[in-house]
Formats: structure tokens, sequence, C-alpha cells
């Protein structure tokens, strides 16, 4: 399966997604991460200096897990690759910022960071869990 089943779908409005990676030395890493969800896809707005861009620069194989706050025995992961993009306007990094309350990302960039949007192109779709109670 690679589309969201309407019984999860409730789940791109969590707050938190945990980021899956590999890194160079063939191991994985996990990062709690904020997104925005189109579609059947997500987002995320990273800076370049983050482990997890550097890895999936080099490996844009990926899984992002969503957790229902509610019942953490319901689950949607989405495995599949990363697409990377320059954001240089910030304009998608803002649209992250709204949902999240207003931030401002770029409090978060170094000097000389470049913020980048990572678009997860679902090759399957993993559920657990039944319909939202």
């Amino acid at each position: 399966m690679t589309t969201i089943p309407d019984t999860h779908r409730d789940l791109l409005d969590a707050q938190i997604a945990v980021l899956g990676t590999t890194g160079a030395g063939g191991r994985p890493q996990l990062s709690a991460i904020w997104f925005l969800a189109e579609g059947d896809t997500v987002k995320l707005s990273l800076n370049t200096s983050r482990q997890k861009v550097k890895n999936l620069q080099a490996n844009p194989a990926c899984s992002l897990l969503i957790v229902d706050p509610a019942n953490p025995y319901r689950t949607l992961e989405l495995r599949g690759d990363a697409q990377i993009a320059a954001d240089p306007d910030y304009e998608f990094a803002k649209k992250v910022g709204a949902k999240y309350g207003g931030a401002d990302l770029s409090e978060h960039d170094g000097p000389g960071d470049l913020r980048l949007v990572v678009t997860i192109v679902p090759t399957r779709v993993a559920v657990w869990g039944g319909a939202a109670a």
C-alpha cells in the first residue's frame, strides 16, 4: 500500500513524528520532528547542519512513524525515499512554523545554514490499530 488509508489519515494532524534515517556507519538514527502532510506525502523543514540531512543526502531511504497520542497502539508508518529541495526564502519553513504556533524555524539555524524541504514519498504505508475512537 502506498496511500494512507482513511482510518489513519487523522494522524497526519499529529504534532510529532519520528524520522528514521541510516547513518554513515549503517546504524539507524531516529529524530523527533515537526512535519506537514500534503496528500500522501509528508514534508519536513530541515537545515543543512543536521545529521539527519547528511544521512538523507547519502541514502534517501527513510521511515516516518506517527503514534496516536490518544492510543499508542495505533500507528502510521511511511517508508520511502526523501526528495530534498532548497527553501531559500523560508516559504515552506514558515508554513511549518504556522502549524506549530507561529514558531520561527530560522531560530534553529546557525550561520551559514540553509533551509531545505524534505519530501517523503512513500513506497510503503504500514498501519497498526483501527480507526480513531
